[in-house]
């Protein structure tokens, strides 16, 4: 790998000087400029980002804290962050905080002294003052809190949407998966579902399930132990629908004649399942676009008219779910 000293060399000229033409930090002859950037393109120097960024005091560097990277929902959301960004020409340092305040803190020290000038997060609950306190921008992504811009979809109108597609295509004894309490997107549409349970005074059953697919294993087999002739079930999230759909399918029910099943954020392999999976879809790759949008905005200090964007949720239909007129 080239470094500024083979680059000197190659120019013809001093490291200070290549360094003043790279970093545009003092006054340089057209013609050695030329000479420089000549030798640059020659040589496919990369200059140190960091280092760049401690000589200018700022940098191109974005810090990125999503949950788990292994939940397909998440890398969507990164993808819609880094593809705007590097229409602006940001990159990111990326890291999982797995819903741990300890996890965010030392993320949150380790992009400070990368001399990041800016930060996306979906952070969890409990560390949200870690980030009002920062002097660089933060955006939330996929989590609110008063004082921060924020990207996030409607959970709410999610969690009643799947409730009421139960109800109206037949169920009516309906188990409900509650996602982790402190995650609070999971959360909000988990008592959505419940409220619009109650209203249509349906009968149903409440079981607790981690986001992982190991979690919805054992949320599957206490589900149909305690309930075994329930005949709807509303996931928490598409991994644990998954996990649902396995056990189903081993204690050969019929679905969605014995049993319907909706899950919750559309990811990717939900349309592969066999049967393929209803769900409710969050738009992911929209939501991570937006937040680095409403960053980029902050950072170069433009007024933001809107800073709470709370994006729509649909339902996808797919053989999970029976159709709306055989109900």
């Amino acid at each position: 790998m080239a470094t500024i000293r083979d680059v000197a060399k190659e120019a013809g000229f001093s490291v200070a000087t290549v360094s003043r033409v790279i970093n545009d930090s003092g006054y340089a002859h057209e013609d050695t400029r030329k000479a420089v950037m000549l030798a640059v393109e020659k040589l496919n120097y990369k200059p140190n980002e960091v280092a760049r960024s401690l000589y200018k005091r700022k940098s191109k560097l974005i810090g990125l804290i999503l949950p788990d990277i292994t939940n397909p929902f998440f890398p969507e959301m990164a993808r819609g962050v880094e593809d705007y960004l590097q229409q602006y020409g940001y990159r990111l340092i990326f890291g999982n905080s797995d819903e741990k305040r300890n996890k965010e803190m030392e993320y949150i020290d380790t992009f400070l002294q990368n001399n990041v000038v800016g930060m996306i997060a979906s952070t969890s609950e409990i560390g949200n003052e870690s980030f009002s306190n920062l002097e660089i921008p933060v955006v939330l992504l996929d989590r609110t809190v008063e004082g921060l811009p924020a990207v996030y979809s409607d959970q709410r109108a999610g969690g009643q949407l799947a409730a009421r597609i139960l109800i109206d295509r037949g169920s009516k004894d309906i188990v409900l998966i509650r996602g982790p309490v402190e995650i609070k997107p999971v959360y909000d549409r988990y008592v959505a579902a419940m409220e619009e349970l109650r209203l249509a005074k349906v009968k149903f059953h409440v079981v607790d399930s981690p986001l992982t697919i190991q979690g919805g294993q054992v949320c599957a087999q206490e589900l149909f132990e305690k309930y075994p002739h329930v005949d709807g079930v509303i996931a928490c999230n598409d991994i644990v629908a998954a996990a649902i759909l396995q056990e189903i399918l081993k204690r050969e029910k019929r679905i969605p004649d014995d049993i319907q099943l909706i899950g919750y954020d559309d990811i990717a392999f939900t349309a592969l399942l066999h049967p393929p999976l209803s769900t409710i879809r969050q738009p992911a790759y929209e939501m991570g676009k937006q937040a680095a949008e409403l960053l980029i905005k902050r950072i170069n200090q433009e007024v933001i008219e809107e800073t709470h964007r709370k994006l729509p949720v649909t339902f996808v239909e797919r053989l999970t779910t029976r159709k709306k007129a055989e109900s």
